[in-house]
């Protein structure tokens, strides 16, 4: 009878059984047809996107590369996420180890030796006995037949996807701060180079002012407009070459290494863009977007969570018990005679907790629904970060081609201003102001150029590029 209760218990903890709770199902998401900001009005017929090609063949400046490759090595809050991939990792083994039974081995030895004087009689017992006991021990088994473990094998499973797309997110915004910050280091340098070429013509404009003020051509009100010039370049170069440096020390910082200098490879104006950069479909977001998905695992985890909740109304059967073989002498311990087993089958059934049970569930309700509201809210700011990188990415590209044309014609404007007033039949004035526009103006284009390059970085961190 003992045999047959053992085997029917253990047989319902092995099967299946019903797991109560909801199962998970994906919840609707309208998705627009492209993404605003799109140059296309329709879906298109090429499905491929940007974020389909692999970062290095977007970012194809070899020095930059080796910046992205040693920050996916050493970055800090990379390597935190790792960490915690291993950490959620070992924690489902902890909680999936619990649908099993525990067991182990004990044995034990022990010798006595009765004194012949002492109260207790020893006429036909041994002075001397040896007792030994082997045994398997089932520590403990939780038949799962309401799923309760089930369940929270399920919840710890979707908390290592979510830790591990968590990293996969971190992976792209490495990338693109990495670039980003390159990127600006290139605008930095062109702004430095610039400003010294600026501060040479200028130098070599305020000689000549000086010489026809010594012949009496020039005033000293031009000499002190030459001068401001000057001094207006020179006091651009050390607040740049501060910047420069603290960009530089921003990088080494994402790299995991101490302030120093960077490498630069390819010019600003040199660095090579994709021929086009395709969106793809707004509906294959939620799929490469790794933060969406680590959302939605989290989503998963809540509503198994709740299954979690809801066993706790049902009777919990555990057991506990051993086999092995108990003999007062080591020579017999293994003979049929000495074998012992024991089995505690325990029923525990929740009757009054004043409402824990109940509130629990709400709670773990709750949280699914706030799960709930933060997939809806990662999928929607994905859409806006897609859409306002595409019209950043389109605008600047626009503002860049009128700002080139800006240039060239303030540098035209500037040499004939110039060479006017070196004839002597135009004022100083308009030379200075054609000198001034022409200084601001590439600037100006040198900030449009890197932020042309920075609105890619972001499209392609945007449609969740850079991690497969």
């Amino acid at each position: 009878m003992k045999q047959r209760l053992v085997v029917a218990t253990l047989a319902a903890g092995l099967l299946t059984g019903c797991m109560v709770g909801p199962n998970y199902r994906r919840p609707a998401v309208t998705t627009p047809n492209v993404f605003r900001g799109s140059t296309e009005a329709t879906p298109p017929t090429d499905l491929t996107s940007l974020a389909d090609l692999k970062w290095f063949d977007v970012f194809k400046d070899e020095r930059l590369q080796d910046l992205v490759r040693t920050a996916l090595v050493q970055n800090y809050d990379l390597r935190d996420a790792v960490a915690r991939v291993d950490a959620a990792r070992a924690n489902l083994g902890i909680v999936r180890a619990d649908q099993f039974p525990t067991v182990d081995a004990s044995a034990d030895v022990s010798a006595n030796r009765f004194s012949t004087g002492g109260q207790i009689p020893l006429e036909g017992f041994p002075q001397q006995r040896t007792f030994g006991t082997v045994a398997i021990n089932l520590v403990s088994f939780e038949a799962d037949i309401w799923g309760r473990l089930r369940r929270a094998t399920e919840a710890a499973r979707a908390e290592l996807l979510a830790s591990d797309d968590t990293r996969k997110s971190v992976i792209t915004t490495v990338i693109a701060e990495v670039a980003g910050a390159y990127f600006n280091l290139l605008e930095l340098d062109v702004e430095m180079e610039i400003a010294k070429r600026t501060l040479a013509a200028r130098e070599d404009s305020l000689r000549l002012i000086r010489v026809r003020a010594q012949g009496g051509v020039a005033t000293l009100l031009e000499v002190r407009e030459g001068e401001q010039l000057v001094y207006g370049a020179a006091q651009v170069i050390p607040g740049t070459v501060q910047q420069i440096q603290q960009t530089e020390n921003a990088i080494k910082l994402l790299l995991g290494e101490p302030p120093g200098g960077i490498v630069r490879g390819q010019s600003l104006v040199e660095q090579e863009e994709p021929p086009s950069v395709p969106a793809g479909l707004p509906s294959s977001l939620l799929e490469r977007r790794p933060d969406i998905r680590a959302a939605e695992q989290n989503l998963v985890a809540a509503n198994a969570n709740i299954g979690v909740a809801k066993a706790a109304y049902f009777p919990r059967i555990t057991l506990t018990g051993f086999f092995g073989f108990q003999s007062t002498e080591l020579s017999s311990l293994f003979s049929g005679s000495t074998n012992a087993w024991q089995i505690f089958p325990q029923v525990t059934q929740p009757i009054f907790n004043g409402g824990r049970l109940r509130s629990n569930v709400r709670l773990s309700e709750a949280q699914d629904q706030i799960a709930l509201v933060q997939y809806e809210r990662v999928i929607q700011n994905a859409f806006r970060e897609v859409s306002d990188a595409l019209v950043q990415y389109r605008q600047t590209r626009e503002v860049r081609s009128w700002r080139e044309r800006l240039v060239a014609a303030l540098q035209d404007r500037s040499r004939l201003a110039y060479m006017r007033y070196r004839g002597g039949v135009a004022t100083l004035l308009n030379a200075l102001d054609a000198d001034r526009d022409l200084f601001e103006a590439e600037l100006g284009l040198a900030q449009t150029r890197r932020d042309e390059l920075l609105a890619l970085v972001q499209l392609y961190r945007a449609l969740g590029g850079g991690w497969q």
